[in-house]
């Protein structure tokens, strides 16, 4: 296959560093172009940050696009059956398994994932999908914890390693994510639920706005 992948060059590392492209043709470029190179598959690492760049895709029905729309509503994607919302965030793309959201999963997204050779799950679009969702929920709440003096950053990351087994501490996660990527997801998702327990934690909205 001819891929054109677009967006961030950390996660563009991180995507060639992690899976394997062999036998296809890889062509990258930080942003996409309108006139952009033929392609039989597009991955678009930055398309949340960037979601103007749907109504271009929206134009070439025939090129299936893998896209990171972590933090976009379905509403603005999922009806376009060749656009297929992926977890691309810093952090998450080295992960064994890739996670697809689609409203229609069929032949087309089983062919693609098979030519490349990745694994991957399949889930219904949802505003900061399932893995990213939980994770910066986690995150969220160790930052409160922090907030309130109970244990250091350090401690919180040791006891959520040792006591649950994950690969990383929430902080460790947050760092690996990036703040602005885990306060953005839980935004989206608070915006499009009203649920109070995505509010987010002072001292993350603190540390946010500190790098803006």
């Amino acid at each position: 296959m001819e891929i054109l992948v677009t967006g961030h060059p950390q996660r563009w590392e991180e995507l060639r560093n992690s899976r394997s492209f062999d036998g296809h043709t890889v062509h990258w470029e930080q942003e996409l172009q309108p006139q952009r190179s033929p392609a039989d598959l597009v991955i678009d690492l930055s398309l949340d940050e960037q979601p103007e760049n749907l109504m271009l895709y929206a134009m070439k029905p025939e090129v299936p696009v893998l896209a990171c729309l972590v933090k976009t509503a379905p509403a603005a994607w999922a009806h376009y059956p060749h656009i297929y919302g992926c977890n691309l965030l810093p952090g998450f793309i080295s992960m064994p398994r890739l996670e697809v959201a689609t409203a229609a999963p069929g032949k087309e997204l089983e062919n693609i994932m098979r030519q490349l050779g990745w694994e991957y799950d399949v889930i219904q679009p949802a505003t900061g999908m399932v893995t990213p969702r939980v994770v910066c929920m986690i995150i969220n709440e160790a930052y409160f914890t922090a907030e309130e003096g109970t244990a250091s950053r350090e401690d919180i990351d040791t006891s959520m390693k040792l006591g649950t087994n994950y690969p990383y501490g929430p902080f460790e996660w947050c760092e690996k994510i990036g703040i602005r990527h885990v306060y953005e997801v839980l935004q989206a998702v608070a915006r499009e639920n009203g649920n109070e327990r995505y509010g987010i934690s002072p001292l993350l909205q603190q540390e946010y706005e500190a790098q803006l």
